[in-house]
């Protein structure tokens, strides 16, 4: 016999005769199932979207001046 049949075959058998289930598996009939669900509301994906027109490029040292922090504060 191969092997790779009874490794296959014997969980299957093996589990097809289960008689029950797990209680993890199968909720409980004694349990009241309340939950409060908000709904979800319609946003359109392009709702944010904002027109920007090409622009030229900038120098970048004035750009990189702007954006730093003062002078004298490293981080």
């Amino acid at each position: 016999m191969r092997p790779s049949i009874v490794v296959v075959g014997l969980p299957l058998f093996v589990g097809g005769c289960a008689s029950t289930f797990p209680p993890d598996v199968i909720a409980s009939a004694g349990v009241e199932q309340t939950r409060s669900v908000t709904p979800v509301r319609y946003q359109s994906p392009v709702s944010g979207y904002v027109f920007r027109t090409p622009t030229d490029p900038k120098p970048w040292r004035r750009q990189n001046d702007q954006q730093s922090p003062m002078k004298g504060d490293a981080s």
